[in-house]
């Protein structure tokens, strides 16, 4: 068994994780996420959760903001449509994030790199697959080398 010494472990090239934020409805979604975890079903660790009323409430300045600040990858889940306990936040959420697709192209976000699904409360199983679906296509892409217009480089 060879060990390796503290000079070689530094020159050693680091591999690239993708940094995945998922913003994810307080009543499905996340509920999801909990069951998955409660099942102990793996999904990737560079996933960061943030917990939100409901995926209506989500600002598209949000997710422009995540990758301002080094996102390489969104996702945004939200209840099934026709179960939203805001009665149409999905749907709401739905036509926004379409809008946002087109404005990302515009500025230099690939497509792939924002995604949307539906995850319901009984779905660990789905959220762990969809986390780690995401994660390897974004893996796939890179990272996020420059944000147009913005002036931000990574």
């Amino acid at each position: 068994m060879s060990m390796e010494t503290n000079e070689e472990m530094e020159n050693r090239p680091v591999e690239w994780e993708p940094r995945i934020i998922a913003f994810l409805c307080n009543w499905c979604s996340y509920a999801g996420a909990d069951l998955a975890g409660v099942g102990r079903l793996q999904y990737p660790p560079n996933v960061r959760i943030i917990r939100v009323p409901c995926s209506g409430r989500i600002s598209p300045f949000f997710i422009l903001s995540a990758f301002q600040k080094g996102a390489d990858g969104v996702i945004v889940s939200g209840c099934h449509p026709g179960d939203c306990h805001y009665i149409s936040g999905n749907y709401s959420a739905r036509r926004k994030f379409a809008l946002l697709k087109g404005l990302l192209d515009h500025i230099g976000i690939e497509e792939g790199r924002l995604h949307f699904t539906w995850i319901s409360a009984s779905e660990g199983g789905r959220f762990a697959e969809v986390m780690g679906s995401v994660t390897e296509t974004v893996r796939a892409l890179g990272p996020v080398r420059q944000i147009a217009g913005t002036g931000v480089r990574r």
